[in-house]
């Protein structure tokens, strides 16, 4: 008995720091880069490689369970990962969408220690006709985000939803509810800044960047959030350098109150089509502005932009990162206290391998999502093929500047999924445990889409030295000596 409290005791210590003063730390930062890809696994319950031998991983649910306890409730292909950051019992659970025609939303008590109870779908697939479910977002008022990825000419979708009762809905009762101030695009990433203004892209090659200024920053509710405020693209320059960097303007698309401006485009059903909309003014798509110059909304375009991510530069200024997987590039957007904004690049294929010291080239290839762990650190997510090259890299950026061209820099294979036909999706890391992070394995060809958790424990030395704090190296070495 007397070896079972000493554990518990060491755990309860070991918990305490990573959520208490060492907050702002996280052992995943600490590896030796993969040097490739690695390949297929033959084991879909821990299918990923990880970087360093103090990493490990479970499976935390997956479709088949799922579908078992509630035939067709979940149709798979489950996206973009985040969780209930605050409010009551926050980071208790986890919420993703499917991407399928027939989209849904799941959600994960991380406190239900049974497998097989602690996943539910509280969005039923198909629910209001919700497709291609991609955007993952808590809310500043304490809701969940999710939104479409599917868009173009003639669509009825493109929207962005709102489930209002997230932590507390049953099965298939989640109150999902359209936001339709947002102009339509193909929806993926999702983010807020420091005033709570909401970011967003259209994920096609030629897309823009968007953002909504709500009337109601600091609401609490959604309904008083997207009840009125302003839609935005992003211009850098003049426009019409495709993937642009330097400085940026945002142009109006709505009034403030969220009504269309003259010579927006609209769809037959009165939403604003913020991908056409966007391109009034390029050459060949002039729109209205043949005849009138001053109705051009000429967003700037980028190689399908999909996932965002915001951090805190070093200067205290904000940077918003977004991936754009045909150009294998991530930028970021640094906004500064004056409103201004500036686009500048962050990693491409001419960054640095830190497994090899040279240019990461074609090792490299389409960067999808992002996510940011405790210390500030990027992580880029590709969209490949698990089991042949699908891999998650490290961002090395020493004094959180925003590039990587200083010395030492550069990006590293922290992970690799060894699962076929599937891709690595959602990586999120946990805001109440800084070594605990989630990333699915989606559409494999099993079919068998995978919630996986990854944990970092402390190299060894400091395990030694955090033993020696709490005055029971000693102590443990005498039980293991008197076994």
């Amino acid at each position: 008995m007397q070896k079972k409290y000493l554990n518990i005791a060491v755990a309860g210590a070991l918990a305490a720091m990573s959520v208490g003063a060492h907050a702002a730390d996280t052992y995943f930062d600490n590896f030796t880069p993969l040097a490739a890809s690695a390949g297929t696994t033959a084991t879909p319950a821990t299918p990923i490689t990880l970087s360093s031998p103090n990493f490990s991983q479970v499976s935390l649910a997956d479709r088949t369970t799922q579908n078992a306890k509630a035939a067709g409730s979940n149709s798979g292909s489950w996206d973009m990962i985040t969780a209930n950051e605050t409010g009551t019992n926050a980071g208790r659970y986890l919420f993703m969408p499917f991407e399928t025609n027939t989209g849904g939303v799941q959600r994960v008590d991380l406190w239900d220690n049974n497998y097989n109870t602690r996943t539910v779908t509280i969005v039923a697939p198909g629910s209001q006709g919700f497709v291609s479910g991609d955007a993952s977002r808590w809310t500043p008022w304490g809701s969940y985000l999710t939104a479409e990825e599917s868009w173009g000419t003639g669509s009825t979708k493109g929207r962005l939803f709102e489930v209002t009762n997230s932590t507390t809905a049953a099965a298939n009762g989640g109150n999902f509810v359209q936001r339709n101030i947002i102009p339509r695009v193909s929806h993926e990433g999702l983010a807020f800044d420091k005033q709570n203004t909401m970011y967003f892209i259209d994920e096609l090659n030629g897309g823009s960047v968007y953002k909504y200024v709500s009337n109601n920053a600091n609401a609490t509710n959604g309904d008083d959030y997207f009840a009125s405020g302003q839609s935005f693209v992003m211009r850098v320059g003049d426009g019409s350098a495709f993937g642009g960097t330097g400085a940026a303007s945002w142009v109006a698309l709505t009034d403030t109150n969220g009504a269309a401006l003259a010579g927006v485009v609209m769809t037959s059903y009165g939403a604003v089509d913020g991908r056409a909309t966007a391109d009034l003014g390029r050459a060949g798509n002039l729109g209205s502005e043949a005849t009138n110059p001053t109705t051009s909304f000429l967003g700037t375009e980028y190689n399908r932009p999909e996932d965002l991510e915001t951090k805190t530069l070093a200067n205290g200024n904000e940077g918003i990162f977004f991936a754009t997987t045909d150009s294998q590039q991530v930028f970021m957007m640094e906004l500064d206290s004056a409103g201004n904004t500036a686009v500048k690049l962050f990693v491409d294929r001419n960054t640095i391998d830190l497994a090899t010291g040279v240019a990461v080239g074609s090792a490299l290839t389409s960067p999808d999502n992002l996510a940011i762990d405790a210390a500030g650190n990027i992580y880029i997510i590709e969209d490949r093929n698990g089991g042949v090259d699908d891999d998650i890299w490290f961002a090395k950026d020493i004094n959180h500047d925003g590039d990587l061209l200083d010395a030492g820099e550069g990006i590293g294979r922290w992970a690799s999924n060894g699962t076929p036909g599937s891709e690595f999706t959602g990586l999120y890391f946990d805001k109440f445990n800084a070594n605990v992070a989630y990333v699915n394995i989606q559409h494999p060809n099993t079919g068998v889409d995978r919630l996986i958790q990854i944990s970092a424990v402390p190299e060894p030395e400091s395990y030694a030295m955090f033993l020696a704090g709490l005055g029971l190296v000693g102590f443990a070495a005498r039980r293991r000596a008197a076994k």
